[in-house]
């Protein structure tokens, strides 16, 4: 093979591996590295390396830095300024309670300590027009302020400066002198709801330092290699701009999945899926129904955050999800997880019990497939550890333990999609679970079976499916405004605002390369009912209204056509469209494929004779009865003894109830 042929190398950096896909000659080739959390970047760039990327062109990243600073509160010192009054808004938040009758419930302190929340003295109204004008005496007393408080980065929040943005232009020309990065909230989320707007705009800031320090130090290494970042809503932008805007980058590596997943599903018939990417530390579902969804309503650990993202539901359960009991001696597994350092017991440094080492007690791990049989991976450490832990007395057998911790972390999966499709007015049941992440394949069939769901796909290189999601996803930018205005006889103003948020979009892509004909549009518009607090998003086409009465009744049940609809935000996204890998048929099989083994396995709580297959010599058509495990280097998939599995023309796994 010619290394001269490399051009684009997709980088998934998860919590245990940190994954990457090649094109090369036309082929896919994969492979992983123990991720390095401390450092990012020195396991991207040992598989950079690995490829002999002297080639390599651009590198695509999907980066889970944003996230991890926000949920350990490693993010920069911030500060808030905002109009005098409203400073602390991000206290207050909502009346909403996220544990409805728990008398002991409290929420996250807020990023932004009491004493660096500011207000400054102005006042813009509703329609835009200057009722106070900024006092700069008083502004730059606050900044005196700031810089005796040695702040890292600076958001800005002023009221309905989506509506005029003069006062925040003008307090960022005078924070300037301080040579910190500034976030303005009429940049980051030009909509209304102060809280909302406040918090990610907040989030921004926070991030904006250490997102700008790793991409620079990133790109940097990669010496002239350019480097494109995905963001949360599925799209990608250059690294430059990501810093920039880290809060765009929270779902980063979870949004590469659903893209993955949506372009085989759409490529192989199955318009209507739901995602099922289970890694080493979290497993994240999304509900696509001929199209990816995007929410603008996302929340990260109680923080919302208002920029468009995928809508994807995350749980803290992996294959390096920790077993434990809790305080009343009950089995609960995750949201804490072993990590790439120390592990799972079975990789042989860790010492608490892992989804991973309840699979490999059942004999559903097999260590001649993990990772192409390069890394080792024992059953012997895992009972001498679990005796430690004095867990003896409260199974019958290790088997029983093991099924014990399996169970648990499939309910947690399991009420994970019922929330992002029952309690949504979908029934699972006209889905196709499509199933990926390391660790998926053992336990997406029992899965769907749970939730009535006729057929599993596992796809191709399931273990890297994010990864390859990054080489699929196009360059994306998404431009909003709030109008507030009766959405019929509102067609002038709507066109007028559309044209200036269209001529910003096509200018920034043009900028980076596009032309015309590579430059695609989707407009849509945010609806509601006269009265209500919050909306829905529709396209924009002639009948608009009647799409959202609608999609209306799917949400809520009803829909009201004799009461006023009012048009809240103004949204487009542009797409510039990138070269993508090809996906060919393979040739029909006409022998039967044979298993490499045959050993005993627990499956549902019984010990049988299961087949052992190896996924690279199945073809086209091949049809696979179970009870069979069938591995390959990224992933393993168990097939039931009441399921079968097919090989479909694209070599996708199609598992299917008898």
């Amino acid at each position: 093979m010619s290394r001269k042929s490399i051009s684009r190398v997709g980088v998934d950096t998860g919590g245990t591996f940190t994954d990457f896909v090649v094109i090369r000659d036309g082929n896919v080739e994969i492979f992983k590295e123990l991720s390095t959390p401390q450092k990012p970047e020195e396991a991207i760039l040992k598989g950079i390396a690995r490829t002999g990327g002297s080639s390599v062109s651009e590198v695509i990243h999907g980066s889970t830095v944003a996230t991890n600073a926000l949920l350990e509160r490693k993010g920069a010192r911030t500060a808030l300024l905002t109009t005098a009054g409203f400073e602390d808004v991000l206290v207050i938040g909502r009346q909403t309670r996220r544990e409805l009758y728990n008398i002991f419930v409290t929420r996250p302190d807020p990023l932004v300590p009491d004493k660096l929340r500011m207000g400054v003295r102005e006042r813009t109204l509703y329609d835009g027009s200057i009722e106070i004008p900024l006092d700069h005496d008083h502004l730059q007393t606050l900044i005196s302020h700031l810089r005796s408080e040695n702040v890292e980065s600076i958001a800005v929040s002023l009221l309905y400066s989506f509506a005029n943005n003069e006062n925040e232009n003008a307090v960022l020309s005078a924070l300037e002198p301080m040579r910190v990065p500034v976030s303005l909230s009429s940049r980051i989320l030009p909509e209304y709801r102060e809280y909302e707007r406040t918090s990610t705009t907040v989030i921004n800031a926070y991030l904006a330092p250490l997102m700008s320090r790793y991409l620079r130090h990133l790109t940097e290494r990669l010496s002239n290699r350019s480097l494109t970042v995905m963001q949360s809503n599925g799209g990608t932008v250059h690294a430059g701009t990501a810093a920039d805007a880290p809060v765009k980058t929270i779902l980063s590596g979870p949004a590469g999945g659903v893209v993955g997943a949506f372009h085989v599903a759409q490529l192989c018939g199955y318009p209507r899926i739901i995602t099922f990417d289970m890694g080493g530390t979290s497993t994240d579902v999304s509900l696509c129904d001929g199209e990816i969804k995007v929410t603008h309503e996302g929340q990260v650990d109680a923080m919302p955050i208002g920029i468009p993202m995928m809508d994807i539901h995350t749980v803290g359960a992996g294959g390096g999800s920790i077993a434990e009991l809790d305080a009343g001696g009950a089995l609960k597994v995750g949201p804490e997880s072993a990590g790439a350092d120390p592990g799972p017991i079975c990789y042989g440094k860790g010492n608490r019990l892992t989804v991973t080492d309840a699979n490999v007690i059942l004999g559903r791990l097999l260590p001649r497939f993990f990772l192409g049989g390069t890394m080792p991976l024992a059953k012997e450490p895992i009972e001498p550890a679990l005796r430690m832990l004095g867990w003896t007395k409260q199974w019958k057998s290790f088997e029983e333990l093991a099924q014990g911790v399996v169970d648990v972390v499939n309910n947690n999966m399991e009420q994970a999609i019922r929330l992002i499709s029952v309690e949504r007015g979908y029934d699972p049941r006209d889905f196709t679970l499509f199933c990926f992440g390391g660790a998926g394949g053992l336990h997406a069939a029992h899965l769907a079976q749970a939730l009535g769901m006729r057929r599993v796909i596992v796809p191709q290189f399931p273990g890297a499916l994010s990864a390859l999601g990054l080489l699929l996803a196009d360059v994306r930018k998404d431009y909003s405004r709030t109008i507030l205005v009766n959405a019929q006889g509102s067609d002038a103003q709507v066109k007028a605002v559309f044209r200036d948020l269209h001529s910003v979009g096509i200018a920034e892509l043009q900028a980076e390369g596009f032309k015309k004909n590579e430059i695609d549009r989707i407009d849509s518009l945010d609806l509601r009912y006269r009265g209500q607090s919050y909306e829905l998003t529709v396209p924009l086409e002639a009948s608009f209204i009647e799409k959202f009465h609608k999609a209306h009744e799917r949400r809520y049940g009803y829909a009201n056509r004799g009461r006023e609809v009012e048009l809240v935000n103004v949204r487009t996204t542009f797409l510039g469209r990138t070269a993508k890998p090809k996906f060919t048929k393979g040739v029909k099989q006409r022998t039967r494929p044979e298993p490499v083994e045959q050993q005993m396995c627990w499956i549902d709580r019984h010990l049988v004779r299961t087949a052992i297959y190896d996924r690279a010599t199945l073809g086209n058509g091949n049809v696979i009865k179970g009870p069979a495990i069938i591995g390959e280097y990224s992933s393993t998939t168990l097939v039931p003894p009441n399921f079968r599995c097919l090989v479909d023309p694209f070599l996708n796994l199609v598992l299917e109830s008898n």
